[in-house]
C-alpha cells in the first residue's frame, strides 16, 4: 500500500508534514534515484534519500508529547539567523527523530505550546481540518464595549480575510488593564493582536492557555515543560480519532499523574470539516498578571 511521501517522512520523525512538503519542494528528497515531487506516493520498498544520503528509517519510538509554558523572547524555530534563543534549546534529546512544535507563538506571546516526536500526531493536532480550537488570555488597554465584543464574534477583516472569535468573554481587571479570554479555531501569525486592533484597542500581553483539549497546567512555571503522562496520551489519541500507541516511554509511566486535559468532544478520524464550537474559557493562568 502506498502513502504520500510527506506523510511517510513525517511518520519517521523528520518533521511535520508541512515541513516535509517544503523539503520536497526544495529538492532535498530523492526517491529511487530521482528527485521527488510534491504529492508523490511511495511504497515501503522504495529507496528514499535525504540531501543525497540514503535514509534508513529509525526503529519505531513510543509517541511522546511535551507540554511547555513558553516565555517571552524565544522563537518557535530550530534556527535563527539573529542567534536568538529558541524553544527547542531546552528540550530533552531523543534517541531518534526530533521534536515537532505544534502551534507556533510569536516572539512576545507566552503560554502553551506542544511538542511531539510523532509526525502523524503532530499533523492531526495542527491541521485546520481537525477542528481544534485555541484559547488565549488577552490583556488590553481599557475595557471593550459590548458592541466591540459582538463585532469580534461577527468578524473583522485582517489582512484581507474575515476572522472572528468563536467565543470571547471578559475575565477581570482594573484601571487600564483588563483581561479577556478569546477562542479561535485557527491561530495565524499575530492574528489575535490584529483582531483587537481592528476594534481600536492594543494588546499588552498575550498568553495561550489552551490548545484543543490540552490546558496549560497551573503548576507549570514559565519557561519549563512537562511530559504528558500515559493516561492523558491515550485520551488525547482517542479524542483525535487516532489509534493509541501500544508502546510507552519510561518518561510518561507516572502513577498519580495530574491531568492536562479538559473534557472535549471526540473527533472523527479523517474529518475534513472544521467544527465551530464555543467553550467556556478555562481559568488556568498560574498567576494573574497586570
Amino acid at each position: 500500500m502506498s502513502d504520500k511521501l510527506q506523510k511517510v517522512l513525517a511518520a519517521r520523525g523528520l518533521g511535520s508534514r508541512r515541513e516535509m512538503e517544503r523539503w520536497i519542494l526544495a529538492g532535498r528528497i530523492d526517491v529511487n534515484g530521482s528527485q521527488a515531487t510534491l504529492g508523490q506516493r511511495v511504497l515501503p520498498s522504495d529507496r528514499i534519500a535525504v540531501d543525497g544520503r540514503p535514509f534508513e528509517p529509525p526503529k519505531p519510538q513510543p509517541a511522546r508529547v511535551l507540554v511547555a509554558n513558553k516565555r517571552a523572547g524565544v522563537i518557535v524555530s530550530r534556527n535563527d539567523p539573529e542567534g536568538r534563543a529558541t524553544v527547542f534549546d531546552d528540550l530533552p534529546p531523543l534517541r531518534s527523530g526530533r521534536w515537532i512544535a505544534v502551534g507556533r507563538l510569536d516572539l512576545q506571546t507566552i503560554g502553551l505550546i506542544l511538542f511531539t516526536n510523532d509526525g502523524t500526531l503532530a499533523n492531526r493536532l495542527a491541521h485546520p481540518s481537525t477542528g481544534l480550537d485555541r484559547e488565549y488570555a488577552v490583556r488590553i488597554r481599557g475595557r471593550l464595549a459590548e458592541s466591540a465584543l459582538q463585532t469580534l464574534k461577527d468578524g473583522v477583516v485582517v489582512n484581507g480575510r474575515r476572522e472572528s472569535f468563536s467565543d470571547i468573554q471578559y475575565y477581570d481587571g482594573q484601571g487600564d488593564n483588563h483581561w479577556y479570554h478569546a477562542v479561535l479555531m485557527e491561530g495565524r501569525n499575530r492574528e489575535v493582536r490584529q483582531m483587537f486592533a481592528a476594534v481600536g484597542t492594543t494588546v499588552t500581553r498575550l498568553k495561550r492557555v489552551r490548545y484543543g483539549p490540552v490546558a496549560l497546567p497551573p503548576w507549570l512555571p514559565r519557561g519549563t515543560w512537562q511530559e504528558m503522562g500515559s493516561v492523558d496520551l491515550k485520551r488525547l489519541h482517542k479524542i483525535l480519532g487516532l489509534p493509541a500507541s501500544n508502546q510507552r516511554s519510561k518518561a510518561n509511566r507516572r502513577r498519580h499523574e495530574r491531568t492536562m486535559l479538559i473534557p472535549y468532544p471526540r473527533l472523527q478520524a479523517g474529518s475534513d470539516r472544521v467544527r465551530k464550537r464555543s467553550h467556556v474559557p478555562v481559568r488556568c493562568e498560574p498567576r494573574r498578571e497586570r
